[in-house]
């Protein structure tokens, strides 16, 4: 590292900060339904299981209904791991589905989840072991702390709360500012007024880091996969032999900057 701290740490959610698995599934099970009516609207015993261990292939919200869609269908979990950027369109296809279209019948399910029963809602998600802790920290700390995430920003807003950490709106930049991350980050730096290297940005998706690496004007930015996240062991592997990309596991994420 070229710093020892950084003035902005800019952090991704799921994956990172919280564990919403068990609510994706829930929600996702609930919008399937919806959509492809079942006879049967308990789900099959192993599906839960394999939409986790899948959960690393969902790059956005709508994609989840459609992954066990693909379960449904019989589609392996190998075959989905490996060409499941071909299997989306697919399925969209034959069933004259939209991205859009699937987006707002789960995001309508999750809100009226929420307006009915938000302590069950809340109930679903698990904070990452200390994680809750070491935001507080680097909130007291002066260290500048910005979420972003695809998920919706008033989620985030509302799950953070629950634990005590307030962030103000501008911390948050969710699914609703409709860019990609590195452009995020990119602002950020320019907004701050600071060195590209004292920006951390802690993220489970090696897809998006990857993106930011392209960008030459943020060739300095300090990028961190977190091994705890939605990824797979190849995506690991494939971090550390990156010499931009550090990996770091949940317990240094947890301890002080200098043992990042």
């Amino acid at each position: 590292m070229t710093v020892n701290s950084p003035t902005i740490l800019a952090l991704d959610f799921d994956g990172v900060i919280c564990d919403g698995l068990i609510e994706y599934f829930e929600v996702a099970w609930r919008t399937y339904c919806q959509i492809w009516p079942s006879v049967n609207d308990t789900p099959p015993d192993n599906l839960a299981l394999r939409f986790y261990r899948l959960r690393p292939v969902i790059e956005t919200g709508w994609e989840m209904p459609v992954l066990i869609k693909a379960l449904i269908d019989g589609f392996s979990d190998d075959k989905i791991l490996q060409e499941w950027v071909n299997i989306t369109p697919g399925i969209l296809k034959a069933d004259h589905l939209e991205a859009k279209e699937i987006m707002k019948r789960l995001d309508g399910l999750r809100d009226k989840w929420i307006e009915t029963d938000l302590d069950g809602w809340l109930s679903l998600h698990k904070f990452y072991p200390g994680v809750i802790e070491k935001l507080k920290i680097t909130l007291a700390s002066g260290v500048q702390l910005y979420i972003v995430t695809t998920k919706e920003g008033r989620f985030v807003k509302q799950l953070l709360q629950q634990e005590g950490v307030n962030l103000p709106d501008t911390a948050i930049f969710g699914k609703e500012v409709k860019r990609p991350k590195y452009e995020t980050l990119r602002e950020l730096i320019s907004q701050e007024k600071i060195k590209y290297e004292n920006l951390w940005f802690v993220e489970d998706r090696l897809k998006t880091l990857e993106l930011v690496k392209q960008q030459s004007d943020l060739k300095d930015v300090q990028l961190f996969l977190a091994d705890w996240g939605y990824n797979t062991q190849p995506e690991r592997e494939a971090g550390q032999n990156d010499n931009r990309i550090r990996v770091i596991s949940l317990d240094q994420f947890s301890q002080d900057f200098s043992h990042w």
